[in-house]
């Protein structure tokens, strides 16, 4: 496979220098801006990922699914470097088709990391929706959120070691729930990189329904689908509200009508539209994004989504998590501030894989 991008078969809106903030959900920007200053913070996530080998995981792909390249698969090889390209991520990652039935696909690693398509949800989608799903995980990689998710699997990992243990369990579930909460955030995040990817958010959208429903599209309704996500948002009494929070326990991804959603919100109220015409932050400012500001900026999301939202049992959360998020941000500010003043003035640099 190539190392660096090249131009994409057909003609599409290219966006150099790009930084992952241009898309991430305000939720998934602030932690990853957060994290990403606070010093010494690679050096604990390459421990933790000493606990998951990037070599042995590679070698098993190479030793039993299909490497894609100009000979096998090649849509999909166009596809990456398609994405690679639009999204200006100097190193084409590879990508392996692996015999699972189960729709998925995942970016793993943190020096190279590379993609894993299913062979499920390549044989589910056509051609447009392989290639949001391929932008969607090229997002992954250029967000760095391998980092995370390492995190993740690790803390997930000790909670079950001790929770005969009943304070540790307690406070490691805690940990583990937020960055539960912050995963699929991460996924709305990439849905947008998807789109981006391929510039044609109705595949994005076909993309979804699919993993909802199936193969049928000729059987489902996009206007449905989303009175189905207003329907389901609405969720009845306060005891619906609590079943909706219960159900999501355990899960990293979010339900696929809550991704519609929010995807067919953000394409149609000027986000989309503004990247398409140049308006996005550049990765040579990342530096100097205020964590504080960020921070903020994803208490205000989720102040809106709960202002747009009819669970009446998100309002007996409303003040408390929005003045818990504004706390946050200072305490970050300050944690960030001794930080590099430490380090002589010096803040860390981003740790995004691929870039």
């Amino acid at each position: 496979m190539a190392n660096m991008a090249t131009t994409p078969d057909r003609s599409r809106v290219r966006f150099p220098g790009i930084s992952s903030r241009a898309y991430e959900h305000p939720a998934d920007r602030g932690a990853l801006v957060a994290l990403r200053s606070l010093s010494g913070f690679d050096t604990i996530f390459r421990r933790l990922s000493g606990l998951f080998s990037e070599r042995s995981l590679r070698l098993l792909f190479l030793s039993n699914a299909v490497r894609v390249d100009e000979n096998q698969f090649r849509d999909l090889y166009d596809y990456v470097r398609d994405a690679a390209y639009i999204l200006d991520l100097p190193r084409v990652p590879e990508l392996y088709v692996t015999q699972n039935p189960i729709p998925n696909a995942m970016a793993i690693g943190s020096d190279r990391p590379f993609i894993v398509i299913n062979t499920g949800l390549f044989d589910l989608l056509d051609a447009e929706e392989q290639r949001f799903v391929v932008g969607h995980e090229v997002g992954h990689i250029l967000s760095g959120h391998a980092v995370y998710r390492t995190m993740l699997l690790a803390l997930t990992a000790l909670a079950l070691r001790v929770a005969w243990i009943p304070l540790g369990y307690i406070g490691l579930r805690a940990i583990v729930m937020a960055l539960e909460e912050w995963y699929r955030k991460s996924e709305l995040s990439c849905d947008r990189a998807g789109v981006l990817a391929g510039q044609d958010p109705e595949a994005g959208k076909r993309a979804l329904m699919k993993l909802a429903g199936g193969s049928r599209l000729a059987q489902m309704n996009t206007e449905a689908f989303l009175e189905q996500a207003r329907e389901y948002d609405s969720g009845g009494d306060a005891r619906d509200g609590l079943l909706k929070l219960l159900n999501l326990m355990g899960r990293t991804h979010p339900f696929a009508v809550i991704r519609f959603a929010e995807l067919d919100r953000w394409t149609r109220e000027g986000e989309y539209s503004a990247i398409l015409n140049g308006n996005y932050p550049r990765r040579e400012d990342d530096k100097n994004a205020k964590i504080g500001e960020e921070v903020k900026n994803a208490a205000n999301s989720y102040r809106e989504a709960w202002n747009r939202t009819a669970d009446p049992f998100v309002g007996t959360l409303r003040d408390v998590a929005g003045s818990a998020a504004e706390g946050a941000g200072k305490l970050f500010d300050a944690v960030a501030s001794r930080a590099r003043r430490a380090g002589n003035g010096e803040g860390s640099d981003r740790s995004s894989n691929g870039t």
